[in-house]
């Protein structure tokens, strides 16, 4: 999960947030957390699958091809005990 700061905010607007959570029976964290996560998806937009945003940024385009050598010896087996 990712963690997000906010500098700058306003006495007034934190304490308008706070009531507001506490009515909604919330923590400020909780409510705050709510109210980004609507605003992130009012425009209908649902959030991408981490595996569609690992294949767009890490996939084959963006990639490398390793020459890995061939394993010509096995190792012995660790006897336990």
């Amino acid at each position: 999960m990712a963690n997000v700061n906010v500098r700058g905010l306003s006495d007034q607007t934190k304490e308008a947030l706070r009531v507001r959570a506490a009515k909604a029976g919330m923590s400020l964290e909780a409510y705050a957390r709510r109210a980004l996560t609507r605003a992130a998806l009012a425009n209908g937009e649902q959030p991408k699958p981490l595996v569609e945003l690992a294949e767009k940024y890490f996939g084959a385009v963006h990639g490398i091809e390793l020459d890995l050598p061939s394993r010509s010896t096995q190792r012995k087996p660790v006897a336990l005990g």
